[in-house]
């Protein structure tokens, strides 16, 4: 089973939905707005993306500016923290196959993901 944290009112997110869908994986769709991850599972995915907790981020949500966590020196504990308390902060879409976590940014990262 694979799985696709996602906001369906991005356009990039249902994409990467449809891709997966077309690929036959079957996807259980977390809507992480609706649904957040807790922080156990930010720590497991920041593992396993490319770009580590950066790239949980969505750094051009204003609020991650308001909470400055877009600085260099920030930790990623804090940024973790963040994220888990403002959902909004979650980069996406995340998608979580057998062969690994991307976001998928742009569509097309979704490709490494899938079988050939």
């Amino acid at each position: 089973m694979a799985t696709l944290y996602h906001n369906p009112r991005c356009g990039t997110s249902r994409k990467v939905l449809a891709r997966m869908q077309d690929a036959g994986l079957n996807v259980l769709v977390i809507e992480y707005l609706k649904t957040p991850p807790d922080r156990e599972t930010l720590e497991q995915l920041a593992k396993m993306v490319e770009g580590n907790v950066r790239a949980l981020l969505r750094s051009k949500e204003p609020l991650a500016a308001e909470l400055k966590l877009t600085a260099s020196d920030i930790d990623d504990a804090r940024i973790l923290d963040a994220i888990a308390a403002h959902p909004i902060l979650l980069n996406r879409p995340i998608a979580v196959t057998e062969r690994g976590a991307r976001v998928c940014r742009p569509v097309e990262r979704i490709e490494d993901l899938l079988d050939a």
